[in-house]
């Protein structure tokens, strides 16, 4: 019969209780060399005279998992994917799965299950949305703007909807005079003595 495989760590230790049985080493120096715990220790070097080196593999080695899908199910779901279900997506084929065949997955094992057969997911995905951009005009002051945003211009005038307008320029203003956005605006077409000339 063959013996059960040991990686690196598990040689490892079978190595050190080997020289704690020739009394090469105690067994609190082997727990320091393994870095384990004494009790631990003691627990190994029973466990390797009881059963020898099959005692230092984990238990669940050559063990399927416990919440492995069944190969039935895997099968099942693999001819529902090229047959009745033919072209849903992932997401879309684990919903009816469930629905109408009561096989309760997540879209993670469904995924892995198609995809070990080479079925992927016919989702075709769309293309970057991106934004049209204006083309700039040949001169300065060739692009009219229009504010049309509802906002408190100074506490003692009520809520109101100003209409202004400007001349738009690629440059910045710098000036201290009533700007808007950048605009170079004269102090009579400020949008308070537009509202002060409207309301008298």
């Amino acid at each position: 019969m063959k013996g059960p495989t040991l990686n690196q760590r598990e040689q490892r230790r079978l190595q050190v209780l080997n020289r704690v049985l020739g009394g090469q080493l105690r067994v609190k120096e082997a727990c320091g060399l393994l870095g384990v715990g004494e009790r631990h220790g003691w627990r190994l070097l029973a466990a390797y005279r009881e059963e020898g080196a099959a005692a230092l593999a984990h238990g669940n080695r050559g063990r399927p998992p416990a919440h492995k899908t069944p190969e039935a199910v895997r099968q099942r779901v693999v001819e529902l994917a090229q047959g009745v279900y033919q072209g849903f997506n992932h997401c879309h084929l684990t919903e009816l799965l469930a629905e109408r065949e009561g096989i309760h997955l997540s879209r993670s094992t469904v995924r892995r299950v198609l995809a070990a057969v080479g079925l992927r997911s016919p989702r075709h995905r769309r293309p970057a949305q991106h934004r049209s951009r204006r083309e700039r005009y040949p001169q300065e002051g060739m692009l009219l703007q229009v504010d049309g945003s509802r906002r408190r211009y100074r506490s003692a005038l009520r809520w109101a909807w100003p209409l202004s307008s400007g001349y738009a320029s690629s440059r910045p203003c710098k000036c201290s005079a009533t700007t808007c956005g950048g605009i170079r605006r004269p102090r009579s077409q400020s949008p308070t003595a537009t509202m002060s000339r409207s309301s008298s």
